[in-house]
């Protein structure tokens, strides 16, 4: 994932190209509506899973298909169950109207991924994403849908609701269950850093380091794993006499100011390790032009991912019983401060910053408790408790 314009799907291509040339077995799935994949490739639209090469297949996730087809697989579900008509609003619905609902494209679009990684068919699976903003939005649907459902209905009533003689009722309550249970499954895949790594594409341009940094605050309090920094389209140390002197000078320039740019991701990094892609001159478009990348992505893909310890921590400061004061420490590499908003919804806390919120289930020993304060301390935010006496058990 990556700023608009850096070269995701060029560096995605590239990625799975070095992965199949070393041997694995790679799926590159696109989750982006543009449909870019296809101009890179310089192929045909790859709607359904295509073999590029022997060890490479490529597919475009149409998403609006995959919510008309799970849509009439319900409508035929419901349809099936009885006529009743507190369920006539369905019908009436069409499933390009529930596009944009609650994510369900951006789901069902993570479902076929999770799906792909666990079929044991593919050794590796790349994932083209669109722009950052719209790739956290996508990675974060299904622990906000979960969360949704859970404080609309919540699981108790939902199971509670079993016992009534209402078929669809019942079919309702199996098929959010379902939902409940496959968005849950999504999530924990996604948060899992043992199989699942997120490589940022940049470019060595102020605006777009800026971008990034926003981007690494997104991802760090969404707690989604990062792997490596890719710095795209440097460009190279001019090693030829051909160029005149004021040529020369030009691209010297450049790349001074790149190199500036590019101290400060290493920066903002925070030891995430960093991949530099030098420009290659013309627009890599088909495999063969793909190649020189691939190479410089597999040579930086050697080292070593930087994980930061657990991105949240409660402590006892201080006291005892009543007296007692709680800190929560969470890791959030802020580019603006300012941006920065805390609330408390029952045994939840709300924390939004650089354009992200999420919502943090508090640990149980916090959930008696009021929060009395919080700062920033670096690279982490801290919230601190102290207990509720009325709840507080003596």
């Amino acid at each position: 994932m990556g700023s608009g314009g850096s070269g995701t799907t060029t560096l995605a291509s590239a990625a799975a190209l070095s992965a199949a040339t070393a041997g694995s077995k790679v799926l590159l799935m696109s989750i982006d509506r543009l449909h870019s994949l296809a101009d890179v490739l310089a192929i045909p639209v790859p709607r359904v899973v295509t073999p590029l090469f022997d060890r490479m297949d490529v597919w475009q996730v149409d998403t609006l298909t995959l919510v008309e087809d799970k849509f009439r697989g319900v409508s035929a579900l419901l349809d099936a169950a009885g006529s009743h008509e507190h369920g006539s609003s369905l019908q009436t619905l069409e499933p390009e109207e529930l596009t944009g609902s609650l994510g369900i494209a951006d789901i069902l679009a993570l479902a076929e991924v999770v799906g792909m990684a666990s079929s044991g068919e593919y050794d590796v699976v790349i994932v083209d994403c669109p722009p950052s903003p719209e790739a956290l939005r996508i990675l974060g649907a299904p622990a906000m849908v979960s969360e949704y459902l859970e404080r609309l209905w919540p699981r108790h009533r939902r199971l509670a609701a079993v016992a009534a003689t209402d078929v669809r009722l019942m079919l309702l309550v199996s098929i959010i269950e379902r939902i409940v249970s496959s968005v849950d499954e999504i999530a924990a895949c996604i948060a899992a850093t043992s199989h699942t790594e997120i490589h940022l594409v940049t470019s060595a341009q102020g605006s777009a380091a800026l971008a990034t940094r926003r981007t690494l605050s997104g991802l760090a309090l969404s707690v989604l794993p990062v792997a490596r920094i890719i710095v795209n389209s440097v460009v190279p140390q001019p090693v030829s006499q051909s160029y005149a002197d004021e040529d020369m000078r030009w691209l010297s320039n450049v790349r001074a100011a790149q190199m500036s740019v590019l101290a400060g991701v290493r920066e903002a990094a925070d030891g995430i390790a960093v991949t530099v892609v030098e420009h290659v001159g013309t627009e890599p478009v088909g495999l063969a032009a793909l190649g020189d990348i691939a190479v410089a992505l597999g040579e930086g893909a050697a080292a070593q991912p930087h994980r930061h310890p657990d991105p949240i921590a409660v402590t006892l400061e201080s006291g005892t019983g009543l007296e007692s004061v709680y800190a929560m420490r969470m890791y959030l590499p802020l580019v603006d401060p300012s941006s920065l908003t805390l609330g408390r919804v029952e045994d939840d806390v709300l924390v939004g910053a650089d354009g992200v919120r999420r919502r943090v289930r508090l640990a149980s020993v916090l959930r008696r408790c009021v929060v009395t304060g919080a700062e920033l301390d670096g690279a982490y935010l801290i919230i601190r408790f102290s207990p509720d006496p009325t709840v507080w058990p003596v």
